[in-house]
């Protein structure tokens, strides 16, 4: 149901794109589309929500800010925001939300290449003492992310898969 809703919202583009790993690639994925659609937002809410226990969520800005937020809301666990880059005023701190040393925390995504931002993301909030071991993302576009996640012990779970979704007519 979640693959029909991508579809038919628009949210798969064909033609010519770059995508945030650098590489080139024929189809686009625009979870933008869908996250900002209500209806959808809830489904991939109700299905991510499977897969967390008592975790926090943590999203990197900008894609994964709402869909840690529903995931938040739907499952009544806290949730954080990490930010690309420091910022340069207030506490100056990556992160948003309150994260102690030692919480466990479930990293969202929208859609995964190679999962550099992924794996910053578990960087960032390793660093700061949480305990991170799985990364739910919308659709793996099934380009290495699965295979340099788990170089840093991280589980990928991908609710669909770039075979699932770009099927040959």
């Amino acid at each position: 149901m979640l693959k029909e809703m991508l579809e038919d919202c628009g949210a798969i583009k064909y033609g010519e794109f770059t995508l945030t790993s650098g590489k080139k690639s024929s189809y686009y994925v625009d979870i933008k589309m869908a996250s900002t659609r209500p209806d959808i937002l809830k489904k991939i809410a109700e299905e991510m929500s499977k897969f967390v226990d008592d975790e926090k969520i943590a999203g990197m800005e900008l894609g994964a800010v709402p869909i840690a937020t529903a995931v938040s809301l739907e499952t009544g666990s806290p949730h954080i925001m990490v930010r690309k880059k420091e910022k340069g005023h207030g506490t100056g701190s990556r992160l948003e939300g309150v994260l102690n040393h030692g919480d466990e925390v479930i990293v969202v995504e929208d859609v995964t290449t190679t999962g550099g931002s992924s794996v910053e993301t578990v960087e960032v909030l390793r660093d700061a003492g949480a305990k991170v071991d799985k990364v739910l993302v919308v659709v793996d576009r099934q380009e290495g992310a699965e295979e340099n996640l788990k170089e840093i012990d991280i589980e990928l779970i991908s609710l669909v898969k770039a075979d699932q979704l770009i099927e040959e007519d």
